[in-house]
C-alpha cells in the first residue's frame, strides 16, 4: 500500500524511499548540491552515512556493497567532478552486473544548458554505462523513480542506474504518495527446459559447467554445488567468481581468465557439453572469445541468464534458459534423474585443481609470494573476504587462495586498479565479525590508498597485503612480451607504504623475505584496525608464472 504524509521536501522524501527498500547504508563524499539529502538523513539513524575521502573510492564501495548483499549499493556524489570521478565505480558495476543506485546532486532546474558551475547533462553521459540513466524534475515524483531504480538496478541482469538530483528539487516542499518497497523479481525456469538439460547430460561425455556472475547468489551457489557434486560434472569459476561455488566443493576446477590452468582450459576444449550459468562468457572468461568461440562447433552451450537480452547476445545458445540463478539451481538441486550416471571427471578435474593451486617455493626469490599465500591459508579461517585491484600481483591469489562461501571474493571482472581497498573498507564495515583483506599493487594501491582514512574513522579491521615491485607489473609484462628491454613509463617511485600506513593510525611492518613475511603476518593477525604488510618484491618475477628473463628470451627467440 501507498501511504501519505503530509508536505516533506524532496530530500526528506528520497530518504524515506530509501529506508522503506531497506537501505541501510550509503557512501558519500557530500556536496552542497545535496544538501537536503544530508539533512534528512540526520534524522534517519536507520541508514548509516559512510563518508568516504574520493567519489572513485564511493562508487567502489557501493559496488562491493552490493555485491556482498545482492541489495543495490547507494551512493552520493555532487554534481560536475564528483559525478565524473564516480563514473569509474559504475562502469565496473555495469561490466561485473553488480546492482548500485548512484545520486547526483544537479544544478537548479531554472539554470540548466547554461553551462552552469559544474554543469554536465548527466542522464547523456552515463547513459552508455548504466542500465537507466535519468533526472528527477518533480520531488512528486520521487517515490516512483526510486521504486524504479531499484527494480531496474536488481532485475534481469543486475546493474547501475544513475539518478540526477536538482538541488532546488530536493528543497521543494511537496505533498506525495510513498511508494511500497521494492520485492525481488525471481522468474523460475522452464521445467521443459530442465528437462531437456538432463537429456543432453545424459548425452554427454565431457560436461562441463562455469558459473557465477549476474544474479548470483549464497543460494545458487549451495543448489548448484549440491547438483554438480550429485553428477560428477567439473565446475569452473568464471573469471574473478572465483567464490561461486565453495573451493572445498569436490567437483571445483578452479577459474578461467588471466592464468587458468592449462588442464581446465584443455578440458573446456574437450568438453561436448557447456553449461553456462549466470556468466556471459565474456572476454577475459574465454581467453579472448577464443577458449569457447561463439559458434562453438563441435559443442553443445546450455546457457542460463537472468536477462532475456543476453541470451544469443554474443553467443549462440543450444539451449538458452532464463531464469533467476537462485530458482534455476535449486529446480536441478531437486530434480533427480534416476537414468543419469555420475561423471568421474568432476572429482578428477577437482584433484587437478587441487595440485594446481597449492604453491611451491621458487630458488633464488627472496620474497616468494606463493608461500605467502600458503602462509595465509593457513592462518586466515575459509569466511576470509579477499578484495583486490588489478594487477599481476592478484594472481598469486586467483590461483593459490581458496575461497569459501559467498561472499568471499570482491575483485572487479572489469579490471580496473583501485578497487581492492575501498571494496576491503566497505566489507569491513558490513562484516566486522570477519577477516577483511585487501590485496593491492604498488599503482594499485594508489589510486585510492586515501580510503585508509575512512577505515580509520569507521574503526575498520582489515589487513592490507601491498605488493611493491617499483612498476605498473602488468603493463610491462606486456611490454617486455612486445618490446623487449625498451622500458617506457612503467617504472614508479614510491612511498614508504608502511610509514604511510602509520600516518592513518594503523600498524604496518615492511617484509623482503619469505620468512620475514610469515612473522610480520603473525604479528599482524594478533592485532586489530589497519595492519598493513609492504612486501618489497623484485620486478624481475612479474608474475606467478613468469619472468622477465623469460620474457625477453621468448621474444628474441
Amino acid at each position: 500500500m501507498t501511504a501519505r504524509t503530509g508536505a516533506r521536501t524532496g530530500g526528506r522524501i528520497l530518504v524515506d524511499q530509501l529506508r522503506i527498500n531497506g537501505c541501510d547504508r550509503i557512501f558519500t563524499v557530500p556536496g552542497e548540491s545535496f544538501l537536503a539529502v544530508l539533512d534528512a538523513l540526520h534524522d534517519t539513524p536507520e541508514i548509516e552515512t559512510i563518508v568516504c575521502r574520493q567519489e572513485g573510492g564511493v562508487a567502489y564501495m557501493a559496488d562491493a556493497d552490493g555485491k556482498m548483499t545482492g541489495r543495490p549499493g547507494v551512493a552520493f556524489v555532487t554534481r560536475g567532478p564528483g559525478a565524473t570521478n564516480a563514473s569509474a565505480g559504475v562502469h565496473v558495476a555495469l561490466q561485473d552486473s553488480t546492482p548500485i543506485i548512484l545520486f547526483i546532486g544537479d544544478v537548479a532546474r531554472g539554470d540548466r544548458d547554461r553551462e552552469g558551475f559544474q554543469e554536465i547533462d548527466f542522464p547523456a553521459f552515463f547513459g552508455p554505462i548504466a542500465k537507466w540513466a535519468a533526472r528527477i524534475e518533480d520531488a512528486r515524483r520521487i517515490p516512483e523513480y526510486v521504486a524504479r531504480a531499484y527494480r531496474v538496478a536488481t532485475a534481469g541482469r543486475p546493474g547501475p542506474v544513475v539518478l540526477a538530483l536538482p538541488e532546488d528539487m530536493l528543497r521543494d516542499e511537496v505533498d506525495t504518495l510513498d511508494r511500497p518497497a521494492v520485492p525481488p523479481v525471481a522468474e523460475a525456469p522452464d521445467p521443459g527446459a530442465v528437462q531437456a538439460l538432463f537429456e543432453l547430460l545424459k548425452e554427454a561425455t565431457n560436461p562441463i559447467a562455469i558459473v557465477g556472475g549476474a544474479d548470483w547468489s549464497p543460494r545458487a551457489s549451495h543448489h548448484f554445488g549440491n547438483f554438480a557434486f550429485r553428477y560428477g560434472i567439473p565446475v569452473a569459476a568464471a573469471f574473478r567468481r572465483q567464490d561461486a561455488i565453495c573451493n572445498s566443493c569436490g567437483v571445483y576446477a578452479g577459474q578461467l581468465g588471466y592464468g587458468p590452468n592449462p588442464k581446465l582450459q584443455q578440458r573446456i576444449r574437450d568438453a561436448d557439453l557447456i553449461i553456462a550459468v549466470g556468466a556471459r562468457l565474456g572476454e577475459s572468461t574465454t581467453d579472448g572469445y577464443t577458449l569457447i568461440t561463439p559458434d562453438h562447433p563441435g559443442q553443445t552451450l546450455v546457457h542460463v541468464h537472468p536477462d532475456p537480452n543476453e541470451l544469443g547476445h554474443v553467443y549462440h545458445a543450444d539451449l538458452p534458459i532464463c531464469s533467476d540463478m537462485g530458482e534455476f539451481a535449486e529446480m536441478v538441486d531437486e530434480w533427480i534423474d534416476p537414468d543419469l550416471v555420475r561423471f568421474s571427471a568432476g572429482e578428477e578435474a577437482h584433484r587437478e585443481w587441487l595440485e594446481w593451486s597449492e604453491p611451491a617455493a621458487r630458488d633464488g626469490v627472496k620474497l616468494d609470494l606463493g608461500p605467502c599465500v600458503a602462509a595465509m591459508r593457513e592462518r586466515l579461517p575459509d569466511n576470509s573476504i579477499i578484495c583486490n585491484g588489478a594487477g599481476n600481483f592478484s594472481g598469486w591469489w586467483h590461483r593459490y587462495w581458496r575461497y569459501g562461501k559467498m561472499p568471499t571474493q570482491l575483485a572487479p571482472t572489469s579490471g580496473t586498479m583501485g578497487y581492492g581497498l575501498p571494496a576491503a573498507v566497505a566489507a569491513a564495515i558490513r562484516f566486522r565479525d570477519r577477516p577483511v583483506v585487501c590485496v593491492a599493487g604498488d599503482g594499485d594501491f594508489l589510486m585510492n590508498g586515501q580510503e585508509l582514512a575512512t577505515a580509520a574513522q569507521y574503526d575498520a579491521d582489515l589487513l592490507v597485503i601491498l605488493v611493491d615491485n617499483g612498476a605498473y607489473g602488468t603493463i610491462r609484462m606486456h611490454q617486455e612480451r612486445e618490446y623487449p628491454e625498451r622500458l617506457s613509463a612503467t617504472e614508479l617511485r614510491n612511498p614508504n607504504f608502511a610509514v604511510l600506513a602509520q600516518a592513518f593510525g594503523g600498524w604496518a611492518a615492511t617484509v623482503e623475505t619469505t620468512d620475514a613475511f610469515t612473522r610480520a603476518l603473525d604479528e599482524a593477525l594478533g592485532r586489530k584496525g589497519i595492519r598493513l604488510l609492504h612486501c618489497k618484491t623484485d620486478v624481475e618475477v612479474i608474475s606467478n608464472q613468469t619472468t622477465i628473463t623469460k620474457l625477453r628470451e621468448k621474444a628474441k627467440a
